[in-house]
């Protein structure tokens, strides 16, 4: 498969350990800003980089604008939902910045880990009612300047709930930023959760996964493009045919793996109608497809940690042409 003359994009979340976390050393110091993160994804070839916009001015946006069209890369808004009519402001304000720095495409996520935050149905509903009034909030400011904003598939929704959320707002400016690998922690096949979420793709976060059997269910964690059990190519190709425009971002997170503990009651809290026939076939699948080993942090020195996070990324942009990504270089 080929596509064209895009480049592999990075998502910030790639430099989980060094941006989010802060973690510094005297041989790798901090990024320091936006802009220094920029110039540093430039020089790694990628054609696009999302990036949040909590926080900036306008003079930032407009430097950003400037490093990014002088490497011939584009850029992506990565914002949180408004949580009110007040919160609409601060939106608005993020929305502005981010057309300031030529961001046309933004990236939103509504919730975190649904097996881990929520212990009963009621408070999952009650979570699902704030998240719908969050996106008819956002959609109005979104359509009226002209962009598309994508909802990232979270370990929140199943891929049917996060597409009937849309569907109920059923707005030209709301999609879906589709994560390769999120929706297997619900017991989905990845691949089947990319088929539902593909016709309303705006953005992706692509990243492959290791997955290993554990007492109270499997372990998952982010590898390198090629050295996990995704089926890369195929999401691809059902991603690009549905929208050939789209960016794929890089979420290469350095972390210890996460535990999906669905062999627990406490995991099913929130499904009271999943058939217990998917945690059968997910584990089939794990088994199957099991590593004997998964990436591990604990012990490790900063420099240690940091200078995996900055392998990982390399790796995964090397193997990125294998996926048919072209070459760094200009557009």
């Amino acid at each position: 498969m080929t596509l064209g003359r895009k480049r592999l994009g990075l998502v910030i979340h790639s430099y989980w350990q060094r941006w989010h976390s802060g973690l510094a050393t005297a041989t790798i110091p901090p990024f320091g800003s936006e802009l220094a993160v920029l110039k540093h994804v430039r020089e790694l070839g990628a054609g696009s980089f999302q990036i949040t916009v909590k926080g900036w001015d306008l003079g930032l946006a407009e430097a950003m604008r400037r490093e990014a069209e002088a490497a011939g890369l584009k850029l992506e808004a990565s914002l949180d939902l408004p949580r009110d009519a007040a919160d609409a402001v601060r939106f608005e304000r993020e929305l502005a910045l981010a057309q300031h720095a030529g961001m046309t495409i933004l990236r939103t996520w509504i919730g975190g880990r649904r097996y881990e935050d929520f212990t009963t149905r009621e408070g999952f509903d009650s979570f699902k009612t704030r998240a719908q009034r969050g996106l008819e909030l956002a959609e109005p400011v979104v359509r009226q300047r002209g962009l598309r904003l994508g909802v990232e598939n979270h370990k929140d929704f199943h891929a049917a709930e996060l597409v009937e959320l849309l569907a109920r707002i059923g707005s030209e400016g709301l999609g879906t930023c589709i994560d390769f690998g999120n929706n297997l922690a619900l017991l989905e096949d990845p691949l089947e959760a990319v088929e539902a979420l593909a016709p309303l793709v705006v953005t992706t976060h692509i990243k492959d996964l290791a997955v290993q059997e554990s007492a109270e269910g499997f372990r998952m964690a982010e590898v390198p493009l090629g050295e996990g059990v995704l089926d890369l190519p195929r999401m691809l190709a059902i991603i690009e045919r549905a929208n050939p425009r789209v960016e794929h971002h890089l979420e290469m997170i350095t972390r210890d793996p996460l535990e999906v503990r669905c062999r627990r009651e406490g995991y099913w809290a929130t499904f009271p109608d999943k058939p217990r026939s998917e945690l059968e076939r997910t584990m089939a699948f794990v088994r199957a497809h099991a590593s004997s080993e998964l990436p591990a942090f604990a012990g490790k020195t900063p420099d240690e940690v940091l200078v995996v996070e900055e392998e990982n990324n390399r790796r995964c942009f090397a193997a990125s042409a294998k996926l048919g990504f072209a070459a760094a270089g200009p557009r």
